[in-house]
């Protein structure tokens, strides 16, 4: 289970309440109630939170993602950027 550290826990904050997040287990959840009345939670991926909110994680999943190209020179949205920006 990756831990997130203390210092970073101490500055993430929740897209949708804005309300600090506490780690249980491999999700981060709020410490404030959502427009729906429950807690939100948020998955930690490969130590990474992705701190989407929830109508947004079908879109998220459904995108072509560059996470596996990380580290890969020449690709990911930088690669495909004119130079001259």
């Amino acid at each position: 289970m990756p831990k997130i550290s203390p210092e970073l826990l101490s500055v993430l904050r929740c897209p949708v309440t804005g309300s600090p997040l506490a780690q249980d287990g491999e999700e981060l959840v709020t410490t404030a109630a959502g427009p729906s009345g429950e807690k939100l939670r948020y998955t930690i991926e490969d130590g990474i939170p992705l701190l989407l909110p929830p109508e947004l994680l079908p879109a998220a999943a459904a995108a072509p993602g560059f996470q596996h190209d990380a580290g890969q020179p020449g690709t990911g949205p930088a690669a495909s950027r004119p130079n001259d920006l």
